[in-house]
């Protein structure tokens, strides 16, 4: 009796194990389904940028146009029962194909963001920089510019509004979509220490000029030469010009002064614009860079050939390059073959 007592309760036992494991089974698999699953909907990357307008909706409306529906349900499931509503993290959150809803969701929750490469461009004004910069940032333009044009910040990095852009060496550099500009600042002015290492400092002494020189003059260099073997030439030229005391009557800071940059030909009454910029009125250099220049182009000043030359004028087969004259003489000779290039061209 007793044995039949023990086998039923075994049997009673097994009615309700059976169904709670599979019950049990099956909120695992739902789990899994909605919290572990792929959250992307597709097979490649895709990235999501939280600002500092956004709320948990905003971040909703985002999220589902990158992700799966029940994915999604997941992730809003887990929102509900955490504090990420009150405390959405900006930042570019990449959303990685084999990512789960609840590794997506670690990530927004922890400000586990991805860098951005942000490269420095070689554009000639504060402004253009401070909009190419906003482009791959979170930062507006207008705070860019405004910090760049800014007394009080410029000498904070020991730069004034005309000299700001010497701080921007023209590389690569990793940095967070949403780092603030005083951060960025902080960055480029511990970049540009990097890049003005030892040899590059003691080379700027030997010639007499400040690391703001060499930019300036470097921006010159490059404005009036792409090719990178002649810049040391052209270098060379102007820096003997400045010291023998000359006006470096370089076409392109004529251009800067008239802030257009579209001059495909510089003529006389050009030359008589009234700004600190002009090097036809001023002699030494301007107040500033007038592009941000390239590294060939500081190098080039950093190394620029030893010659006599004091003259250079586009070569009249419009190769890119110049020729190059030691007296004003053989310049006007150079001078009257472009001239006559231009003209036969019809270039005005």
């Amino acid at each position: 009796m007793r044995t039949k007592t023990f086998e039923m309760k075994k049997i009673g036992q097994k009615k309700f194990v059976i169904p709670a494991v599979a019950c049990l089974a099956v909120i695992l698999l739902l789990c899994y389904y909605y919290f572990f699953t792929p959250m992307l909907a597709g097979d490649s990357s895709r990235y999501v940028y939280i600002d500092d307008d956004d709320n948990i909706d905003s971040v909703y409306v985002k999220l589902e146009t990158v992700s799966k529906h029940h994915a999604m349900s997941g992730f809003k499931t887990l929102a509900r029962h955490s504090s990420y509503g009150d405390h959405v993290r900006t930042g570019r959150y990449e959303i990685e194909p084999g990512n789960s809803a609840f590794a997506v969701f670690r990530k927004l929750k922890n400000g586990l963001q991805s860098s951005v490469r942000l490269t420095i461009p070689n554009v000639r004004t504060a402004d253009r920089l401070a909009g190419a910069l906003s482009r791959k940032l979170m930062a507006d333009s207008v705070s860019i510019y405004e910090a760049l044009t800014d007394s009080a910040t410029c000498a904070r990095y020991g730069y004034t509004p005309e000299t700001m852009l010497c701080m921007f060496i023209p590389n690569t550099y990793e940095v967070y979509w949403n780092t603030s500009v005083d951060n960025l600042l902080d960055k480029m002015s511990r970049e540009s220490k990097k890049f003005w290492n030892f040899e590059r400092t003691e080379k700027a002494k030997a010639m007499g000029f400040t690391k703001e020189e060499v930019i300036t003059l470097a921006s010159i260099v490059d404005e009036e030469t792409a090719n990178d073997a002649e810049k040391p030439m052209v270098a060379g030229m102007y820096y003997n010009r400045l010291k023998a005391g000359m006006p470096l009557q370089a076409d392109p800071t004529v251009k800067f002064a008239l802030k257009d940059f579209g001059i495909r030909r510089i003529y006389h009454n050009m030359l008589t614009v009234d700004s600190p910029y002009n090097t036809y009125k001023n002699t030494g250099l301007p107040p500033g860079p007038i592009r941000i220049p390239t590294v060939a182009g500081i190098d080039a000043v950093l190394d620029h050939v030893h010659h006599k030359y004091l003259y250079m004028c586009a070569k009249e087969d419009f190769s890119g390059t110049h020729n190059f004259a030691e007296t004003y003489g053989e310049h006007l000779q150079n001078a009257a073959r472009y001239s006559a290039a231009l003209n036969k061209r019809g270039i005005k």
